[in-house]
């Protein structure tokens, strides 16, 4: 599998975008973007997939995640949306379909980040689907009310989460309200971070496709888990990488 590293350029970080593309050329991509405490390379067992079906995919560092770690620059709902959107910028002239792959906090950055972009095809991985909702959720393991959360502005927690109130307000500013790209979504059922019914009013508000593994978590790590992940992913491709037009 042909690999190739580059760096995007952003006006937001310094040191640009760390990114990696698989796959050969191709009209087709796939957007990788991974979750948290993760990094770029994280995408090479999704692409050995899905370059078979004449797609690449470009993965790419968040703030503060694999060579950005040295970084004067936070992984805040802010940046993580910025870098999204310069990312795609950078790549949508140069194919006739794009297609997205998001886990976890990639997913809620991506859906507030191309809420505007209608892919051809969108996988979602243990997606934070309400980031108001679990942030009152940490508020509340934490005992911060509101009103000391916008007096302090930042609250680190016992379970390793640091409160903002600058990240809250943007997210109550930005509420996920408009989702156009065609969606499936793996989900496992004891994912501790987004509840059942939070993504059951989702996938029918915007009418995703789920499936759902039993006893799966929000961190896909065992061998069960990742077995379950890499049969989900090759049957959502199992249509030969159509397009939202029917297009091969």
């Amino acid at each position: 599998m042909s690999t190739s590293y580059r760096n995007i350029q952003s006006s937001g970080s310094s040191g640009g975008i760390p990114a990696v593309l698989y796959g050969e050329p191709s009209d087709r991509l796939f957007l990788f973007v991974h979750g948290k405490l993760s990094r770029k390379e994280e995408a090479e067992a999704f692409a050995e997939d899905v370059v078979l079906l004449r797609n690449q995919v470009l993965a790419f560092d968040l703030p503060e995640h694999g060579e950005r770690k040295g970084e004067n620059y936070p992984c805040t709902v802010q940046n993580g949306v910025h870098d999204l959107r310069t990312v795609y910028d950078s790549v949508k002239d140069s194919y006739s379909s794009v297609s997205l792959f998001a886990c976890s906090l990639g997913a809620y950055f991506s859906l507030v980040a191309y809420r505007d972009v209608v892919f051809d095809k969108c996988l979602f991985l243990s997606p934070l689907l309400d980031m108001e909702r679990l942030i009152r959720n940490m508020m509340h393991w934490a005992n911060v009310d509101e009103e000391r959360l916008q007096r302090e502005r930042e609250i680190p927690t016992s379970f390793g989460e640091t409160l903002s109130w600058d990240y809250y307000e943007y997210v109550r500013a930005h509420p996920v309200d408009r989702w156009d790209s065609p969606t499936s979504i793996l989900y496992g059922e004891n994912d501790n971070l987004t509840e059942r019914c939070v993504l059951d009013a989702f996938a029918q508000k915007f009418a995703c496709g789920v499936t759902v593994m039993s006893g799966g978590e929000h961190y896909f790590h065992t061998p069960e888990q990742l077995t379950f992940l890499k049969n989900w992913i090759r049957e959502q491709n199992g249509d030969g990488g159509i397009s939202k037009e029917g297009k091969r």
